[in-house]
């Protein structure tokens, strides 16, 4: 019987130790929403909130959408169009953002391209059927150096070691060596 009492002191006290391990894990960031803009989408007001503000391409950053009222009775579709998103013609749901439970939103979506973008809202709700755009969402250059240039940096390393091994392997000719025995 006390072999049995402490296998399940030490199943329990593992699940406690889990438990407790896994609470930091499963806190989540929150969304920092520095910058705002209002929309019309047919009778739903609604607030787009940017979680970096100005946007830049190739840096990701979260969107919330927020309509008055909530999201409960509500669905709807967004479509983005702009020098990256030519080819999205179709509207994706809008689903609740993984961190911010009570909105709409995107996470951490990089956009590729420099330009001018519109955000295109249909909503479906308890007063209608809604259609609404916000126009003007300015995206600026790619932070930092141009890519060719990043990369050809960070391949500078690797080119080093390949050059290393190579002069390495010749200095030494493993394959003229005599085997020792």
């Amino acid at each position: 019987m006390t072999a049995l009492r402490k296998l399940a002191l030490t199943v329990l006290a593992a699940i406690t130790l889990s438990l407790v391990a896994i609470a930091p894990a499963s806190a989540y960031a929150p969304v920092d929403v520095v910058h705002t803009e209002r929309v019309q989408v047919g009778p739903y007001a609604m607030t787009v909130g940017f979680s970096t503000w100005p946007i830049r391409a190739m840096k990701s950053l979260d969107f919330t959408f927020m309509p008055d009222g909530g999201i409960a009775d509500k669905s709807g579709t967004l479509r983005m169009a702009g020098p990256a998103f030519d080819n999205w013609r179709r509207g994706a749901p809008l689903v609740r953002h993984p961190r911010k439970r009570d909105s709409w939103g995107l996470d951490i979506l990089a956009i590729n391209d420099p330009g001018n973008y519109s955000i295109i809202f249909t909503l479906d709700g308890p007063l209608g059927h809604g259609e609404g755009t916000l126009d003007g969402v300015h995206v600026l250059d790619q932070p930092g150096p141009p890519l060719p240039l990043s990369w050809t940096i960070a391949s500078l390393p690797l080119l080093g070691l390949i050059a290393f091994l190579a002069v390495s392997w010749r200095r030494t000719r493993p394959a003229r060596q005599p085997l020792p025995l």
